[in-house]
């Protein structure tokens, strides 16, 4: 019955009695064990060489911090708010929706003018492309206008 088993063993798996079967467990639970080590000393490393000396610093920053003690001096006032009437607000909102649909509108209006500057070019020797027909002057005030369009909402101080 034994010898039976071992011969079905063989041919379900397509191996002769001849053929080795490779590593055995032990040999694999070694490496496996070799591995998991090397795995752990590079995390004690990373350990040892960046977090330490990292929360070291950030300890010694919090102690020094700690330790100073706030100028009286130094007090901020930002003064009242300012409050708006409603309508006043409201205005304020209106002017400036209308604004931005006047800009939007103008955007709109310039990018359609530089779209019928556009024209298809057929290439014989591969796939066509597109033309800009406007000057090198027409083209440099287009950029002017792009590098400074977020320059026009300042702030009251100016910056």
């Amino acid at each position: 019955m034994a010898l039976r088993l071992m011969v079905e063993f063989f041919e379900d798996n397509g191996v002769s009695p001849e053929d080795r079967l490779g590593e055995t467990l032990a040999s694999l639970k070694g490496q496996i064990i070799k591995r998991s080590n090397a795995v752990i000393a590079i995390i004690k490393n990373i350990e040892k060489m960046h977090h330490k000396p990292t929360t070291a610093i950030l300890q010694t920053l919090f102690e020094q911090m700690s330790q100073i003690e706030p100028d009286e001096n130094e007090t901020f006032d930002f003064g009242e708010p300012k409050l708006l009437p409603e309508n006043e607000e409201l205005n304020h909102y209106k002017n400036a929706y209308y604004k931005t649909q006047e800009a939007y509108n103008d955007l709109k209006q310039e990018t359609k003018g530089l779209l019928k500057k556009v024209k298809y070019v057929r290439n014989n020797f591969g796939i066509g492309h597109y033309r800009l027909n406007i000057t090198n002057e027409a083209l440099e005030t287009i950029k002017q206008k792009l590098e400074h369009v977020h320059h026009h909402n300042t702030t009251e101080t100016r910056r």
